[in-house]
Order: C-alpha cells, then sequence, then structure tokens
C-alpha cells in the first residue's frame, strides 16, 4: 500500500543521510556541516527525478518521442517536455502534479502536434523564485516560453490551477492561443460568485479546504506539511478522485518523493498564496470574453458540467464534455477519453484552421 511506500522511502532517505554523515565526520567535518553535506548529497540524486530520464512508468515510446529541454524565458529557467510534429500545443498541468501528469495522452497527440508539457514556476524542474506566481505573470511565463521555442501562435490545454492560468493566457494573449481546452475547475476564479467560508457541505469542504490551507501566507503551511507529505498530497489524490478511478500508489509517491524537496514544497504553495491580486486581475478580464473555441472538461465524479458552466462565463464559444466515471485526474485516469475529447476539438487546428 501507498502507507508502506512512503514510511519506507523516508526511513531509507534518513539512512541515507546518516551514513553519508557519518563518512564526512570521519573525513574531518564537524556534525552539522556533515548532516548538511549529506542532506545535499542525498537530494542531489533526486534534482533531476522530474526529467524524462529519471521519470518512471513511462508509456511504451515515450523516450523515443520526447526530451527534456531546459529554456531560459520569462526570467527563469523553465523544464518542457517536447516532443512530436505538428503545430504547437502547449499542455499546462494543475496543482501538486508536474508535467509527467500529461503523460499518458502525450504520445498519441506526438502524431499530430509539437507538444510541449511544461512545468510551472514553482513547481517540477522549473526555477522557484519567491515571487511572480500570479496568474497574469505565470501566463506571461509561458508566453516568452513560446517565443523562446518559435511558436507565435498555439493551441493550449490547462488543467486544475492550469486552467486558471490557461485562462489567464487567453486573455491576455488572445492573438496568440487558437483554442484553449481546460479541465476540472469550475470557473477561472473571480469570475462568478465565491463560496462561502462557512456553511459549504461537508463534501465539498473536503474537496476546497487546501484552497484557505495553501493560501496562508507563513511558513506555518510547509511546517505542517513537512515530514508528512505523504499524508497531505495523498489526502488530495483521494479526495479529488470522489468515487472515480484512483491515481495508482506509485504515482503518488512519485510526486510526493519530488514535493518532498523543501524548495518544491514552498514552491507548490508560490500559486495559492497571490490569490488575492490574481483574482483581482481576474475580475478586470471577465469584463471581455474570450472569443477563441474553447472546450470544457469535466469529471463526472468531480466538477462534471460545472466546468462548462464556468467557462461561460468566461467565454463566447465553449463546448463542454463530461467524461463518466472520472473524478478530478481526468488524464491520469481516463487518457483514452480526454485524448478522443481533444482529437475531436482540436482536429480543425491541426488541419490549419
Amino acid at each position: 500500500m501507498a502507507q508502506a511506500t512512503f514510511d519506507r522511502r523516508h526511513f531509507l532517505g534518513g539512512a541515507a543521510v546518516t551514513m553519508v554523515a557519518a563518512q564526512l565526520s570521519m573525513s574531518g567535518w564537524g556534525k552539522e556541516q556533515s548532516i548538511k553535506e549529506a542532506q545535499a548529497a542525498v537530494m542531489s540524486k533526486e534534482t533531476n527525478l522530474g526529467s524524462v530520464s529519471k521519470a518512471p512508468n513511462l508509456p511504451e515510446g515515450f523516450t523515443d518521442t520526447f526530451t527534456s529541454r531546459f529554456v531560459n524565458a520569462g526570467g527563469v529557467r523553465q523544464h518542457a517536455v517536447i516532443g512530436g510534429e505538428g503545430p504547437p500545443l502547449l499542455l499546462v498541468h494543475g496543482w501538486p502534479e508536474t508535467w509527467y501528469a500529461w503523460r499518458l495522452l502525450m504520445v498519441q497527440l506526438a502524431r499530430d502536434f509539437q507538444v510541449i508539457a511544461v512545468d510551472q514556476r514553482g513547481m517540477g524542474l522549473t526555477d522557484k523564485p519567491e515571487d511572480g506566481y500570479d496568474n497574469g505573470n505565470l501566463a506571461n511565463d509561458l508566453v516568452a516560453l513560446m517565443d523562446a521555442l518559435g511558436h507565435e501562435r498555439f493551441a493550449v490545454v490547462g488543467h486544475d490551477t492550469g486552467l486558471i492560468i490557461s485562462y489567464a493566457l487567453a486573455a491576455d494573449h488572445p492573438d496568440r492561443v487558437a483554442r484553449l481546452a481546460v479541465a476540472e475547475v469550475p470557473e477561472p476564479l473571480g469570475l462568478g460568485d465565491s463560496p462561502p467560508l462557512f456553511g459549504l457541505p461537508e463534501f465539498i469542504n473536503d474537496k476546497l479546504w487546501h484552497l484557505a490551507f495553501n493560501r496562508v501566507n507563513n511558513p506555518i503551511t510547509e511546517q505542517l506539511v513537512r515530514g508528512r507529505e505523504d499524508i497531505f498530497f495523498g489526502y488530495e489524490f483521494a479526495i479529488q478522485a470522489g468515487n472515480g478511478k484512483k491515481v495508482p500508489d506509485a504515482v503518488i509517491d512519485y510526486y510526493v518523493r519530488m514535493l518532498s524537496n523543501p524548495d518544491s514544497l514552498h514552491g507548490s504553495f508560490g500559486f495559492y498564496r497571490v490569490l488575492d491580486t490574481t483574482l483581482v486581475q481576474n475580475g478586470q478580464r471577465k469584463s471581455t470574453k474570450l472569443t477563441m473555441p474553447v472546450l470544457a472538461i469535466g469529471g463526472a465524479e468531480s466538477w462534471g458540467p460545472e466546468v462548462g458552466k464556468g467557462m461561460e462565463l468566461a467565454a463566447e464559444d465553449v463546448q463542454s464534455v463530461v467524461i463518466p466515471g472520472s473524478g478530478h485526474w481526468v488524464a491520469e485516469t481516463a487518457p483514452e477519453e480526454m485524448l478522443s475529447a481533444l482529437s475531436a476539438f482540436l482536429a480543425p487546428y491541426r488541419d490549419g484552421g
């Protein structure tokens, strides 16, 4: 089970630090310095964990098509997994995932598109600066990335926080986005009425409590989660799946390993800690609706048709698809159904329309 895997990982990681520290002490280093050096040595082995070469259980043929690339753009070094031929297609993951969330779709999509699956600022192997996490700036990161790759116009697919960022990208740079597909947030935030803090039904509160927790702009969030990443993120993967198909334990463990790096844990809260700014920005954006075609995808066991209803507040031309049996993690647990929806929606773009 996942808990046993996590406990074993923490035990082995601690043992590794102890052994390396002992070796450094025998070499004449002080105890405190030895522990710091040991932690750095063990962490260095995890540094490239989020790259294609280190990613586990990739689909057959994935590494023949895709490679990790680091691109300096928007003032940060961004990590993107790129492959395929055709018009460019930008994939923007959600929280607490990375480009890896799209892996089950990418080989098929690469037959018709050049696929660019990026790690957001603060996540995965992309830089994790202290600021720049409002969705306007995150959207600018992506524009800078596509500029650096030589793509003037492109289609975008965003999930979860990636929906919110992709909305800002399409709203702020409408000439750049040919088509927009979004999944699994009931609206881009700030366009409709916010839910009450108190009085939410229990099953909704269980799914949304992390929004308030993650927004706390204080080290207490990291202090409470550090060393308990398996519990915190494991709960999120489980509760957001609802009664739908679950993300496999091994996949959750992979995400947790990446988020257990203190810099990665800190970066993962960046988006939420500046939501006040994002909400103000979206309040300004809602006065002009998107005009490009938009596809809204919901999991039937999660937000379902609410995704489409929410996007109707933001866009004029909205198609909606609800995937039966799927919870929040549609790309991870219903890849064939999501591919079918995306392929039909993106066909005119693929064909030059």
